[in-house]
């Protein structure tokens, strides 16, 4: 006999009755969950940034790890390489349609993140 055999009908344990997290939302949080890879899309919603721009608007970030994002956010369909061949030879970046599509969801985090976090030490920059 199982624990949930000796418990009322009521009481039984439904395995189908759990909650689950949807699939979509944890696709999401795999890639904007990483650090550092919502601040680079946050500035990018301004525009088209060079990766020597996104390093400074990005305090703390090493040029190891921002490359690491951009290749990621780039193989995600949310960024684009641009090769400026000067000279001097420049890279910029920018978000495709489907990266500027998160700019209302980014805002609304922001708004919900002054609302019910704590202010915590504000970064230095511009």
């Amino acid at each position: 006999m199982t624990v949930d055999e000796g418990m009322p009908v009521e009481q039984r344990h439904d395995p189908g009755a759990c909650k689950q997290v949807d699939h979509a939302i944890t696709r999401v949080f795999q890639l904007l969950g990483k650090r550092w890879t919502g601040p680079i899309v946050s500035v990018l919603t301004n525009g088209p940034a060079y990766f020597v721009d996104l390093r400074r608007a990005i305090p703390g970030i090493s040029e190891r790890m921002l490359s690491d994002r951009l290749t990621e956010l780039g193989a995600a369909g949310l960024v684009v390489r641009e090769v400026d061949e000067g000279p001097p030879l420049r890279v910029s970046y920018r978000l495709t349609e489907s990266g500027a599509a998160l700019d209302p969801a980014l805002r609304e985090l922001g708004k919900w993140a002054k609302r019910y976090l704590p202010e915590g030490e504000r970064p230095t920059g511009c």
